[in-house]
């Protein structure tokens, strides 16, 4: 368990590299505490508030709630909690997240009632030699914010 936002920033987009996955994913504000259970998968991030996050090249909005929860394993996240996504005009909460294994840069995105929205190579990052998706910069799609 860690505590502080540099330290969260720093672990989860750690986590998610680690599992072949956008480390961008997750951009939390003001994170107080993250930990993660390596046996089982689960991880926990807290951050003072909610917020919400526009990926500008797909055009959604994303809400995080104060405590998002999951499990993570390689190439997906599952059962996951506190993520909403804004489809047409309704908030639509997520449950799963997946990349293709061997690796195409398709991101797939599920909800609890098996909705299901896959985004295609052109918005996706491209992976780095690992086969991870790289870190990311300035002007990316999954940027954290400042």
């Amino acid at each position: 368990m860690y505590h502080g936002d540099e330290i969260c920033q720093e672990k989860s987009k750690f986590l998610l590299t680690e599992m072949n996955l956008p480390n961008g994913l997750l951009p939390l504000k003001d994170m107080e505490e993250c930990g993660y259970v390596k046996e089982t998968g689960f991880v926990w991030l807290k951050q003072k508030k909610k917020c919400e996050h526009k990926f500008e090249k797909i055009g959604r909005p994303v809400q995080y709630a104060a405590e998002v929860t999951a499990y993570v394993e390689p190439n997906r996240i599952r059962k996951l909690t506190g993520v909403k996504t804004k489809e047409l005009l309704m908030w639509v909460t997520l449950s799963d997240i997946y990349v293709d294994d061997p690796p195409t840069g398709k991101i797939t995105f599920k909800t609890p009632t098996g909705l299901i929205s896959s985004q295609s190579p052109e918005w996706a990052p491209s992976r780095s030699s690992r086969g991870a998706f790289p870190k990311l910069g300035s002007g990316s799609l999954l940027e954290l914010p400042p």
